[in-house]
């Protein structure tokens, strides 16, 4: 297949059919399309319950979010789709399902990713191919647009969050005595992820958060979806510092604009620390069986915490490893550590702009 060249689409669809991470990571495509094509329609298509982080995004015109129900509702939305008259999709999500929509749409101009090199690579127009440097996930999207005789330079990931949600966050800071000048700096931890076993203990998420807030008389916030309440609260029962669970209270965009008024954002690899790093908190990521390379946080103010053990990627739901575990093997003390200098020069900086 030849490269599609120089084309200009009027009608573009973006497909990402992943997590909020992952529809997070591949705003800097959107940024591109926009950049190049201003006048074109871009229309992206994610699965329900993501689509909270494109809110208020400058770069697209709609969102869509894929019908999981039975075959006759999810006819109707690929026909659907087929009306809107796409001349160019890109799917970013290298999946089969995605392939298959894609190819349904009826877009002469069907751009797709296809590295474990299945049948969906039948599916599109060109095939997209990262280059050995695109190992990040932001760059190995940004990739795909190369197919349309773009060369897009690495981005960073964006959210937009809106006067509203801030004042949301405002009002709730200030009623728990959390806003103002004389407030204890404020560090989130995201003690929960989607995986287990992408989840660092929860006891040593509370022995942290007792020894940050009696190092530095910080007030610790635990984070998550309502799914990871129960773990958010597990943590909060084991501590003596009374951390304020947060977990469930907030929607996507809330939670974006409460971690960019935090002085550090601690957590497991996910979502949540995806938002953080964007918005420009420093972020202490701690990663097990994913690759810090592929999925780290993007921005000069990420450290990530990984100890690379050859069974990384397993997955397996019964690890053999027990206490020698890739999250197991990540101590209090090195987290410690590593939020301790982020707080220090935080300290530092605060006095010098006091004086």
């Amino acid at each position: 297949m030849t490269p599609v060249g120089m084309m200009s689409p009027k009608n573009i669809l973006i497909i990402k059919l992943r997590h909020i991470g992952d529809v997070l990571l591949s705003t800097p495509v959107l940024r591109e399309l926009r950049k190049t094509y201003p006048d074109a329609q871009l229309t992206m298509l994610v699965n329900r319950g993501t689509e909270g982080i494109l809110a208020h995004n400058p770069d697209i015109t709609e969102v869509l979010c894929l019908e999981k129900g039975n075959w006759n509702a999810q006819l109707k939305f690929v026909q659907m789709l087929r009306r809107r008259g796409f001349d160019c999709v890109i799917d970013l999500t290298d999946g089969d399902r995605s392939a298959v929509i894609s190819l349904a749409t009826g877009a002469p101009i069907r751009i797709g990713f296809n590295a474990e090199h299945r049948w969906r690579g039948l599916l599109y127009s060109q095939v997209a191919t990262p280059r050995p440097v695109d190992q990040h996930r932001v760059d190995y999207d940004l990739c795909a647009l190369r197919a349309l005789g773009l060369d897009p330079k690495p981005g960073m990931p964006t959210v937009s969050v809106s006067p509203s949600e801030e004042q949301v966050v405002e009002m709730w800071l200030q009623e728990h005595g959390l806003a103002g000048e004389d407030t204890p700096r404020l560090v989130l931890f995201q003690p929960g992820a989607r995986y287990s076993l992408k989840v660092w203990p929860p006891e040593r998420f509370a022995q942290l958060a007792d020894r940050l807030s009696d190092q530095f008389r910080c007030r610790i916030l635990l984070g998550g979806d309502q799914r990871e309440r129960e773990v958010a609260e597990q943590v909060a029962r084991k501590t003596r510092c009374a951390p304020v669970v947060v977990a469930g209270k907030f929607s996507l965009l809330q939670f974006a604009s409460l971690v960019k008024r935090c002085a550090l954002f601690v957590g497991n690899d996910g979502g949540a620390m995806h938002i953080a790093a964007t918005v420009g908190t420093p972020v202490v990521a701690l990663f097990g069986p994913t690759y810090p390379q592929r999925w780290g946080p993007r921005g000069e103010l990420t450290q990530v915490i990984y100890k690379g053990l050859d069974c990384r990627a397993c997955y397996h739901p019964t690890c053999l490893r027990g206490d020698d575990s890739c999250m197991r093997q990540i101590t209090v003390d090195e987290v410690f550590i590593a939020a301790s200098r982020v707080l220090e020069e935080n300290l530092l900086v605060s006095v010098s702009e006091s004086e």
